[in-house]
C-alpha cells in the first residue's frame, strides 16, 4: 500500500494540472448584400465596404459577404434566381411589386374626369388598396390654353383633387405627394393657346 499511493496521488496531480480544453469558437457574424436585378433591365450597382477595401457589386446577382469582426477580408462572387430563390425565399415573397403608373384625362378648364378616366381611376385605386404602405406621386397639368399662372394653380388643383379620392379609400395623406406642373410638361407639343385633350391630364405613380 505504502508503494502505490504516491503513484496514485502523481496521477490525481497530472490529472489536476492538465490545461482545460479549448473553449468551441464562437462563430463570426456575418453580412451579405445581393444585388438583384431592377425591373425592366436597368443597371444598378452598390459599394460595399470591407476591411480589404471597396468592392463594387455591378451585375444582377452579384454577391458580397462581408464578416463583421473588423479583420477578416469580406468575399465577392455571384449567385443565380434559383440558388437565391432556394436558400431565401422570403426575400423573394416580400419583394414589393414595380410601380405602376396611370393617366388620368379631364374635361377642359376644370377639375372634371373624363368618363373613361373614371374607370382608370377605379384600377388605380384597387392597385394602391392591395399594396400594404403604398406611396403615391400624383403630378397634375394642363394644355397651353390660358396664363401661366391660372394653369399652374388647375394642375394643382386636379392633382389634390385626385389625391382626396385615395384618401377617401384609407390612404394615408402623408403617403400621397401631390404637385402641378402646369403647360410646362406637355405630353403632346402643342403652340400656345391650343386646345389638346392629351395634355389635361394627372399622372399617378403607385409604389
Amino acid at each position: 500500500m505504502t508503494k502505490v499511493a504516491p503513484v496514485l496521488l502523481a496521477g490525481l496531480l497530472a490529472a489536476c494540472a492538465a490545461p482545460p480544453p479549448p473553449p468551441p469558437a464562437t462563430p463570426v457574424a456575418v453580412t451579405r448584400v445581393v444585388l438583384l436585378p431592377q425591373e425592366g433591365g436597368a443597371s444598378s450597382a452598390v459599394v460595399v465596404r470591407t476591411p480589404s477595401g471597396e468592392q463594387v457589386l455591378d451585375a444582377p446577382y452579384g454577391r458580397a459577404t462581408v464578416p463583421q469582426d473588423g479583420r477578416t477580408a469580406g468575399t465577392v462572387d455571384q449567385t443565380d434566381a434559383q440558388e437565391l430563390r432556394s436558400r431565401l425565399p422570403t426575400l423573394f415573397t416580400l419583394r414589393p411589386p414595380p410601380p405602376r403608373q396611370f393617366e388620368l384625362y379631364f374635361d377642359t378648364g376644370g377639375v372634371v374626369l373624363t368618363a373613361q378616366s373614371r374607370q382608370l381611376l377605379q384600377e388605380a385605386l384597387d392597385e394602391a388598396g392591395r399594396r400594404t404602405g403604398a406611396e403615391l406621386v400624383i403630378v397634375g397639368h394642363t394644355d397651353t390654353v390660358g396664363r401661366a399662372t391660372a394653369n399652374d394653380a388647375l394642375s394643382l388643383d386636379r392633382a389634390r383633387s385626385v389625391r382626396s379620392l385615395f384618401i377617401q379609400r384609407g390612404v394615408p395623406p402623408e403617403r400621397i405627394e401631390a404637385a402641378g406642373r402646369g403647360a410646362r410638361d406637355l405630353a403632346v407639343q402643342t403652340a400656345d393657346q391650343t386646345e389638346e385633350a392629351r395634355n389635361r391630364r394627372v399622372t399617378i405613380l403607385v409604389r
